[in-house]
């Protein structure tokens, strides 16, 4: 088949590449001169030019998106439509959010366009591993896809499947999301109590490797610690304890409460990233003063060191 890969970061960039390799036409576009110069330089055709992508697609033309959530995705959609016919198709690889996506997929209905929604995960390690991908929309778009499809997963019947109607693959890839956030919590959790202990002077590194075969906890996370571990070594002195979140976490506790759902894990894993971020940490500030308040207990200063002394 032959596409059109609009957004050329790390994962646009692979999934080109790797459609490439399975035997498929791509032409890539991104609006950095930079950019565009690195996909080449890896063997991916690509453009600044919207328009020049768009003509060398043959109808039903695939245009297939990976720019971020929000605002880009609707950008990117306005400037395809005058160059796109009835029954082409749009496809949105990133991870936008699902109420925004049955929006677009209406809009797109009502001009003729087919879109298919795709939650994907696999990361930087898509290229060589493959990707997961939660598919939403129409079926006879699915059904279209499906060769692209087929080349990007695992395996041709392995790690992809049609979710649903619009919206539900990127509704499915979010809930993916949020237990991602609880599943890493518990791992840091356990990990950071294991390194407390000191008389035991444990390797951490050695105990993830151990975990990675038999355990009932293993996982490819668990992978990627150990991995990490003997990169960087145990203390991971070089790295700022300070975590992002992409939005598919809160967008998860939003339609938890949204819909009464009891999330108690991902909740307080969203809450968790959140408290990495606070340097001021004025809350706990704030609880170490009421406790002098009311009880009269020691208050250590900011100056002092872990004995309390100057």
């Amino acid at each position: 088949m032959k596409l059109g890969m609009f957004g050329l970061g790390k994962m646009g960039a692979n999934m080109a590449l790797r459609l490439i390799r399975g035997g498929h036409e791509v032409m890539g576009w991104s609006r950095s001169e930079g950019t565009v110069g690195e996909a080449r330089s890896e063997g991916v055709p690509a453009t600044t030019s919207v328009a020049e992508v768009v003509a060398t697609l043959q109808p039903p033309r695939i245009c297939w998106l990976m720019v971020p959530a929000g605002d880009p995705v609707d950008d990117m959609i306005a400037a395809l439509l005058p160059l796109l016919d009835e029954g082409d198709i749009i496809v949105d690889g990133g991870n936008s959010r699902y109420t925004d996506t049955v929006r677009r997929a209406r809009e797109l209905s009502a001009q003729g366009l087919g879109m298919a929604d795709v939650g994907t995960s696999g990361g930087v390690w898509g290229l060589s591993e493959g990707y997961s991908m939660m598919v939403g929309g129409p079926e006879e778009v699915v059904a279209h896809l499906r060769p692209v499809f087929e080349c990007l997963a695992p395996g041709p019947d392995l790690g992809w499947g049609h979710i649903g109607p619009a919206g539900s693959g990127h509704f499915v890839k979010m809930v993916h999301n949020g237990i991602e956030y609880g599943i890493m919590q518990a791992y840091a959790e356990g990990f950071a109590l294991m390194r407390r202990k000191e008389e035991f002077d444990l390797d951490l590194q050695q105990i993830a490797e151990v975990w990675r075969f038999g355990s009932v906890i293993r996982s490819w996370l668990l992978d990627l610690i150990a991995s990490a571990l003997e990169e960087e070594g145990q203390e991971l002195e070089e790295i700022a304890p300070y975590v992002h979140d992409s939005g598919e976490g809160r967008w998860t506790v939003e339609e938890a409460i949204e819909t009464a759902q009891d999330l108690p894990v991902i909740t307080l894993a969203l809450m968790q990233r959140f408290a990495s971020r606070d340097e001021d940490r004025y809350a706990d500030r704030l609880l170490a003063m009421m406790r002098r308040q009311f009880g009269g207990h020691a208050v250590k200063r900011a100056e002092e060191d872990e004995d309390g002394e100057q």
